[in-house]
């Protein structure tokens, strides 16, 4: 006997053997279903005083029979059926409705949410004959409010709507929306999701940040939805209605995946992947994609790939039930280990064989530390919000050829140059890895080998970027960054940056509330005032018992390294 699927409690053993019948039934692939199939369905539907639904394919096999309650069905897991980018599910379902009702908006959900060929409702009539037959379907290239055509009712002998070639017709107008994008650059187009319970100025900041974020990964943006709820749903992250406007907004514009600006659990990443069928990731997941790509060290690609692993590892759930299977050897008692937990200890060892990596960097670290000291060297770190301008006041500085571009996370390994004073000081001028707000956990564990060199500092320059109108919020997420990092007591140098973008006279205002420097990166001669200040913070760094020299007149710009 096949599955009969949903509520079939109480169901007397004849009725059950009718309902799975249903099974040999068949439609031809021009009909939404025969009248004979609605008349069984109906007369069932009337005995049982249940909704009764099939779930047809496009050869006109029934691969799912489902029985709900007197108000809905609850279609099944469908897996096997997964469509495809610009392609539809390749199952319609029909199902009975008890009262006289079109379909519902329970109904036009499933029918968004599971991209289903087609969604049709048959009502009854009071002796349990089929009366109308209400069917509807998505409208990819849709521009309006309503997402989906619901069509005339049709009588029970009205049925040859030409199912297959509508069918056909619809994923052709699928195809061609996703291929009017696909024709641009090639790149992979996203929607942007953000569900704030947040003021929207902040949502809407951040969700700013992470359009830049997405350009940096080298993925285009199809469109942006902003949602602002009292509570986020605990399932979904959003509402069910919601998502079903993401997924109809989806196929009009061509996108094949969805990143959130919020933090996903694992089981919030499964749900929306399911109801969606689109790729999820969130904004964590995309971070460490950005640092996956920029990573060119053995030291970076160790780091990048162990934040990633301790990412991944809660995350490591699957419904497939072949992950599942035992695996015990010949011989050994009880289940053994199962797939999924074979994938999650070798995940652990892997951990485990980067954390032993990256100790023997720090190892290293500490002895290029002790010759430094040995030597005498100062050490001036950069540091600052990611896209700030760190890197272009390297190069400037020591006349070096660091990459340097206008997005986020442009570079990931650290840089370090040597720098000479007018009054012949030498010091090592660091670039280091660019902070962000909320910056994953796990990227700072993994990358504390990195923001070790900051513990040897002698100075910090904050670079600023005074022309981005969030400034003040990226200046407090790199200060509570660096109080996380206990590195409150180190000197530290704020460089308004770009300030060519910015109106000359709210310089002098903005230098003083922040007790900053104000520069532009890319002019030499604009850094005259910070050399001057580094010089002379650096002397009384390293002899604070000593006056501190009177500041240089000139910088001639050398460098040694």
């Amino acid at each position: 006997m096949k599955k009969i699927y949903g509520n079939t409690e109480g169901l007397k053993s004849n009725q059950m053997g009718r309902i799975e019948r249903l099974y040999r039934r068949r439609v031809p692939p021009r009909f939404l279903a025969t009248q004979d199939l609605a008349r069984e369905m109906a007369g069932l539907s009337h005995e049982i005083h249940r909704q009764i639904g099939v779930l047809i394919d496009r050869q006109g096999r029934i691969p799912f029979v489902i029985v709900g309650d007197d108000n809905k069905i609850v279609i099944p897991d469908t897996d096997d059926y997964r469509s495809m980018p610009g392609r539809l599910k390749g199952l319609r379902c029909v199902h009975t409705h008890l009262k006289n009702e079109p379909l519902t908006t329970d109904d036009v959900t499933d029918l968004s949410l599971l991209r289903l060929d087609m969604m049709a409702a048959v009502t009854l009539t009071a002796e349990g004959f089929p009366h109308r037959v209400h069917a509807g379907h998505i409208l990819p290239g849709s521009t309006e409010k309503e997402p989906c055509r619901i069509m005339d009712p049709l009588r029970p002998d009205e049925l040859d709507i030409d199912c297959l070639r509508t069918i056909r017709a619809l994923e052709a107008e699928m195809a061609g929306v996703r291929a009017l994008y696909d024709a641009g650059d090639g790149r992979e187009r996203a929607l942007l999701i953000s569900v704030a319970t947040q003021p929207r100025r902040i949502a809407e900041d951040s969700m700013a940040e992470l359009k830049e974020l997405v350009r940096s990964a080298g993925i285009a943006v199809a469109d942006t939805v902003l949602q602002q709820r009292k509570k986020p749903d605990p399932r979904l992250l959003m509402g069910r209605g919601k998502l079903q406007e993401l997924v109809i907004l989806a196929l009009q514009k061509g996108v094949s995946m969805l990143i959130f600006d919020q933090e996903l659990n694992p089981s919030q990443i499964r749900s929306i992947a399911e109801g969606t069928e689109l790729k999820v990731i969130d904004r964590t997941q995309l971070i460490l994609d950005i640092f996956a790509q920029r990573a060119r060290t053995r030291e970076g690609k160790l780091q990048v790939e162990m934040a990633q692993l301790k990412y991944l590892l809660p995350r490591l759930v699957t419904k497939n039930t072949a992950m599942s299977r035992l695996t015990g050897g010949i011989g050994g008692r009880g289940p053994g280990e199962t797939k999924l937990e074979i994938n999650r200890r070798r995940a652990r060892d892997r951990i485990k064989r980067l954390g032993d990596e990256l100790e023997t960097v720090r190892k290293q670290r500490r002895q290029q530390k002790s010759r430094r000291d040995k030597r005498g060297l100062p050490v001036i770190s950069i540091i600052g919000y990611t896209n700030a301008g760190k890197s272009t006041l390297l190069n400037t500085l020591t006349h070096s050829d660091v990459a340097a571009e206008n997005r986020l996370f442009a570079t990931l390994d650290p840089s370090s140059r040597r720098l000479r004073f007018p009054r012949d000081i030498e010091v090592i001028v660091t670039d280091t890895v660019g902070f962000i707000q909320d910056l994953p956990r796990d990227l700072m564990v993994a990358f504390r080998a990195t923001l070790e060199e900051l513990e040897s500092a002698d100075l910090l320059l904050h670079v600023i970027d005074i022309s981005n109108p969030r400034f003040e919020d990226q200046i407090a997420s790199v200060e509570r960054i660096l109080a996380d990092l206990d590195l409150d007591a180190v000197p530290i140098i704020r460089v308004l940056n770009k300030k060519d973008r910015v109106d000359p006279e709210a310089i002098p205002a903005l230098c003083r509330i922040h007790d900053g420097i104000a520069v532009s990166a890319t002019d030499r001669s604009s850094l005259m005032p910070l050399i001057q200040r580094m010089e002379a913070t650096v002397e009384a760094v390293s002899a604070p018992s000593e006056p501190a020299a009177p500041a240089p007149t000139e910088f001639d710009g050398s460098s040694a390294g």
